[in-house]
């Protein structure tokens, strides 16, 4: 399950040591972008009704030097009640074909190869995906509570010339991994996340021609299938 749940969220990184050796100035200026760069993440935020997108996610294991790679699509409603209201699409259409569905507080992964649907309750999934989702409904006073400042805060240009602001967070506390990665575009999305873990693997999640508010079915979000289909408690 946690493979499949992109990574849709926040990052950025300053060295202490530098940061410590900067004008008031300059550390004015970068209280300043980054205060910049959350308003219009809340402005994306508040202003987002649906999100439809290709996204690409490529899962990095560092003591075999080795990735995996994942192609698809992503539906993505928000709810008014926060992530636990949303509603999620996320299927994968390489290098195999999952579906991930997620609504009204429950989900269901489908593997067609398996012929098994996984079934469960989202409050039951734990780690970070928990992290990833909620990111989407954060607002910036939320963030700073739960990561603290952004270090690393730099413009970015990602491949397809899409212009992005980058940024990597810390989380507090209790968290399983050591940090995150964010890519903010012009209009306050997150288009691009990196979220390494303690042991250095990563995951990194690209969104690619985003649709923001278009009309999305809410038949994407439930799936019809057959009595034949095993069902697993998740």
């Amino acid at each position: 399950m946690k493979k499949l749940v992109p990574p849709t969220l926040v990052a950025l990184m300053l060295a202490a040591l530098v940061t410590s050796c900067l004008p008031s100035t300059t550390a004015n200026a970068q209280a300043g972008l980054v205060s910049a760069i959350y308003t219009r993440m809340q402005r994306n935020q508040q202003s987002l009704k649906s999100l439809r997108a290709n996204i690409s996610m490529q899962k990095y294991n560092s003591q075999l030097r080795d990735s995996d790679n994942y192609k698809g699509m992503i539906f993505y409603i928000p709810g008014p009640g926060g992530s636990r209201a949303s509603m999620l699409r996320l299927e994968w259409t390489s290098p195999q074909h999952e579906t991930l569905t997620v609504a009204n507080g429950a989900y269901q992964l489908y593997r067609p190869r398996l012929s098994t649907v996984v079934e469960g309750k989202t409050q039951s999934i734990r780690g970070n995906s928990n992290d990833v989702l909620a990111l989407l409904n954060m607002s910036a006073s939320q963030l700073r509570t739960r990561f603290g400042e952004p270090e690393d805060v730099r413009d970015e240009t990602l491949w397809g010339g899409i212009w992005t602001q980058h940024m990597k967070v810390t989380p507090k506390a209790g968290a399983s991994y050591k940090y995150i990665e964010l890519w903010v575009d012009k209009d306050g999305m997150p288009v691009q996340t990196k979220m390494v873990e303690r042991n250095d693997d990563s995951t990194t999640v690209r969104l690619s021609n985003v649709e923001r508010n278009q009309t999305i079915s809410s038949d994407q979000f439930k799936q019809n299938l057959d009595s034949n289909v095993k069902r697993v408690k998740g």
